[in-house]
């Protein structure tokens, strides 16, 4: 899973650098969620967070 995801952030973020103007906003929120969706995968596996709900 990681490695995708690091994969697809690698690709964002090269296609971020040359992006026309009218696509950066697009492509930055994408680049943004990935980052967010890798940074809760990690915390998950570290056992910072939990996914099982509170009940």
């Amino acid at each position: 899973m990681t490695n995708e995801l690091d994969r697809t952030i690698v690709e964002l973020q090269a296609e971020l650098r040359n992006a026309h103007p009218d696509e950066r906003g697009q492509i930055a929120a994408e680049l943004e969620l990935a980052l967010a969706e890798r940074e809760l995968f990690v915390a998950e596996r570290e056992g910072r967070i939990s996914a099982e709900p509170p009940f």
